[in-house]
């Protein structure tokens, strides 16, 4: 039935894939009358030739018109199909013992647009948004609810995909807009309640039972909450800086953000209508999320019950081997809010990026210079600072976005199509692309960097440190790299610090910079109970020699000639918090006794990646 599939793909789409699908149909019937020669390695090749034509490559995107006038990225031809008017549900769950005092029953509310298709009896795919971000804020400024297309995200979708013949369901998660019972921030009942939406969606009448969920930040986040209860109908998700575990998000190797303190509170304050229902959003086990962010910053290894409430709020380590769908990962490699370890952390050692390659998921990324926006987010690409994605704006809005989502979901949720390349588009700092196979790139080698070989100001890290009479910061300046050629960094760096605390507790800062010109590459942080990596306390004993396994946030940046590394060390930096044992703690650090691994490749060009950009472009407007 090949020949049928393929004419009905051609019949739903504009010239450009007309084309294409008269060639392929007509090779196809010249299959048929050839004679089978016993080659069926042969066959194969024609045939994946065939499938190969049937979109632009991903390197001839920069030769297409694009359609670059809005805010957000369109699809290379506008499906024929239009979308009818909303409709509205609520799914009743059984939460009994879900929370405790809490309610037995509660209810997910949802909106949904169908395509015209479906009219006449045809079933299609669901694109999912969950979120707590419908009718969110204070009384008198809430943004939109449900039944109305969500600004950007829900736009990108509404505008490029229900013409293809996809639905499109926002959902709000438990508590918030009509949705009821506890607000639980990002625990098992809020797993619950979108798991029952998934459900929902992929055995309606007007489902073909194929259901992602898409979306940024928390709305990603709900996508690793929904992965981690293993719905048959959840086929794909594309997270973007979506968080996959809370405990990571706030807590770097025990270095706590400040928003770790006020972070539920924060969110229970932007869901309260201000009238009686508050009280029902408000159970007694979801209260200790108003606790856990200041417990676990007070008492560090001390603290083990709150350990419960970060467990229960891990979704990755759950998902893996209970989730059985694909998974298009997208990361801003700048992004100070969901940062690049919430992909490429994990166990001391591995990275979840390639650990789920590695346990056989069909895994894509695509991994720019931006920081928390989606991949075509043009209006705030440009407002990144150098050394944060600066230097890349001039190449960084993806506006081909839209088409390469759409082949995507093309494949995953209709079986339309060749399986999309499984590899990672990757931004370098200066702006170029490339395509690698997985990223950090298998073939990259670690040059190993002796810090007893540079030059270091000062040894004492910690505003504690003037009671001794030291600076409360240093600087280790380290030679080139390579005095002859350029030096591509490419993944996580460690670094393994030596220092001797005067307390149990502290914390180091470190950004590394080009040596020559001063450019921030990367940061990383650590509080000293937490030296082995991961994210188990342990107590430090004063006066001895304690290594800090510390490992840089991810970085892909170009070292001109010549150049070499700057290590600025101090107790906290950008959105960190100072350890709470300050000023009494502070540090003796021992560069003589640490190094840092450089993780290099090498590459040719080959591999470079020309994206659609051009002066008529909105960001060049």
């Amino acid at each position: 039935m090949v020949v049928a599939s393929m004419a009905e793909h051609y019949v739903h789409h504009g010239p450009l894939y007309q084309t294409t699908m008269r060639q392929a149909l007509f090779l196809t019937v010249l299959l048929l009358l050839t004679p089978l020669s016993g080659c069926f390695g042969t066959q194969e090749t024609t045939s994946e030739k065939q499938e190969d034509s049937m979109y632009p490559s991903i390197l001839e995107r920069h030769t297409l018109d694009w359609n670059w006038t809005g805010s957000y990225a369109r699809v290379l031809q506008d499906g024929p199909h239009s979308p009818l008017p909303v409709q509205e549900a609520f799914i009743d769950v059984d939460t009994t013992g879900t929370w405790e005092g809490g309610p037995n029953s509660a209810e997910v509310h949802l909106s949904y647009w169908l395509p015209s298709n479906t009219e006449v009896g045809e079933q299609v795919p669901v694109i999912a948004i969950v979120s707590p971000y419908f009718d969110y804020g204070s009384p008198g400024s809430q943004s939109t609810p449900t039944n109305i297309v969500g600004g950007g995200r829900g736009e990108f979708i509404y505008d490029n995909f229900i013409p293809h013949g996809y639905a499109l369901a926002q959902v709000a998660v438990f508590a918030t807009e009509q949705s009821t019972g506890c607000f639980d921030y990002r625990g098992d009942g809020e797993g619950q309640g979108i798991h029952a939406a998934v459900e929902w969606l992929g055995t309606q009448n007007w489902s073909n039972g194929h259901v992602a969920i898409y979306g940024k930040s928390y709305e990603g986040a709900t996508a690793w909450e929904a992965a981690a209860q293993g719905s048959e109908y959840l086929k794909t998700i594309v997270p973007i800086s979506g968080t996959t575990a809370l405990g990571p998000l706030l807590y770097k190797n025990g270095s706590a953000e400040a928003r770790s303190q006020v972070m539920h509170s924060n969110y229970g304050g932007s869901i309260l209508d201000y009238d009686g229902d508050d009280l029902d959003n408000m159970c007694a086990d979801v209260m200790e999320g108003f606790l856990a962010g200041p417990t676990r910053y007070g008492l560090g290894e001390f603290d083990p019950y709150m350990d419960n409430y970060y467990d229960e709020r891990s979704h990755i380590d759950k998902a893996l081997g209970t989730y059985n769908g694909s998974i298009y990962w997208v990361q801003g490699m700048q992004d100070w809010n969901v940062d690049p370890h919430q992909v490429f952390g994990g166990p001391p050692g591995t990275n979840w990026y390639q650990t789920y390659i590695d346990n056989g998921y069909e895994v894509a990324g695509m991994l720019g210079q931006w920081e928390h926006n989606y991949p075509d987010q043009w209006s705030k690409h440009n407002n990144q600072d150098s050394g944060y994605g600066g230097e890349a704006i001039h190449n960084m809005t993806r506006w081909d976005w839209g088409q390469d989502l759409f082949e995507w979901f093309e494949y995953y949720l209709k079986g339309i199509g060749e399986r999309p390349a499984l590899h990672a588009q990757i931004q370098r700092n200066d702006g170029q692309w490339r395509i690698e196979e997985t990223w950090p790139p298998e073939d990259m080698e670690f040059q190993r960097l002796d810090l007893s070989s540079c030059m270091s100001s000062g040894v004492w890290v910690g505003t504690g440190s003037f009671i001794v009479g030291g600076d409360d910061s240093l600087t280790v300046d380290c030679g080139p790299l390579s005095a002859d050629k350029e030096t591509h960094i490419s993944g996580l760096m460690p670094l393994h610090l030596s220092v001797v605390p005067n307390f149990d507790g502290g914390q180091v800062f470190i950004e590394v910079q080009d040596s020559e010109t001063g450019v921030r590459l990367g940061h990383a942080t650590m509080d000293v109970r937490y030296h082995a990596g991961g994210y188990e306390a342990q107590t430090v004993t004063p006066g001895e020699i304690v290594v800090m396994l510390m490992e840089f946030q991810a970085i892909d940046a170009v070292l001109p000639a010549g150049h070499g590394l700057t290590f600025v060390m101090t107790e906290t930096g950008e959105d960190y918090l100072q350890p709470a044992c300050s000023p009494t703690c502070f540090m003796h650090v021992l560069p003589s006794l640490s190094t840092a691994d450089v993780p290099v490749i090498e590459r040719d060009g080959s591999n470079v990646l020309i994206t659609p950009q051009g002066e008529d472009a909105a960001n060049n407007q």
